[in-house]
């Protein structure tokens, strides 16, 4: 079974989701026979390539208080603590990620997706790194196993794996996902926000079970 996973590295409830279907995957069954595939989306696809305080960016954006967007980011603290996964919260930034998925794309490419992805989120919510400049984004890619300078060449040109991360976009409208993060099983089962792990499990089963009785 192929799980497809569409997600943004800017996204605190992608950070969390994903460990939350990590733990799910792993309590089930037929987890050996399970391939997943990060997908791309853009939760700001025209935000601009210079990167701004997070808090104040997003709570502009949807017309909050800054007090507001704070406990909001909180309750994503408090979310991915339960999960041990570190979230720090002041210092974040926030800008374009479409050259981060173009280099999660290359990194599928050389089989390390799921690493940089780790390495990405973390950078973001954990380490207040920012994942929008380019010594950071070849530093990950270098961390996650691939060549620097073949990272540095993805990202120099605006042209390489842009066309795929469009394609994933395209494929989310498509399926009707709202926002992220969108999970989809064999394409035929979706799953959408943070779900509990159990829950993940459940779906996991069921999509399984569906696919068997074909």
């Amino acid at each position: 079974m192929r799980v497809e996973i569409w997600t943004d590295i800017a996204c605190p409830w992608c950070y969390v989701g994903r460990a939350r279907f990590e733990r799910g995957l792993a309590s089930f069954e037929h987890r050996g026979e399970v391939a997943v595939v990060h997908r791309s989306y853009e939760l700001n696809p025209r935000a601009t390539s210079g990167a701004v305080p997070i808090i104040d960016a997003v709570a502009a954006q949807y017309g909050r208080t800054r007090d507001e967007q704070i406990a909001r980011e909180q309750h994503a603290a408090g979310m991915a603590r339960e999960m041990g996964l570190d979230f720090r919260i002041g210092g974040r930034v926030f800008g374009n990620t479409f050259d981060i998925h173009r280099l999660v794309h290359f990194a599928e490419s050389q089989g390390r997706q799921s690493e940089l992805m780790d390495l990405a989120f973390r950078a973001n919510f954990a380490q207040e790194r920012s994942i929008y400049d380019r010594e950071t984004q070849v530093a990950l890619a270098v961390e996650a196993g691939l060549d620097g300078t073949a990272a540095q060449n993805v990202l120099d040109d605006p042209t390489a794996f842009a066309a795929a991360v469009r394609a994933d976009e395209q494929m989310a409208e498509e399926l009707g996902a709202g926002g992220v993060p969108f999970f989809v099983m064999d394409r035929r089962y979706g799953v959408s926000g943070v779900q509990s792990s159990e829950a993940f499990t459940q779906a996991l089963r069921q999509a399984w079970d569906e696919k068997a009785a074909v």
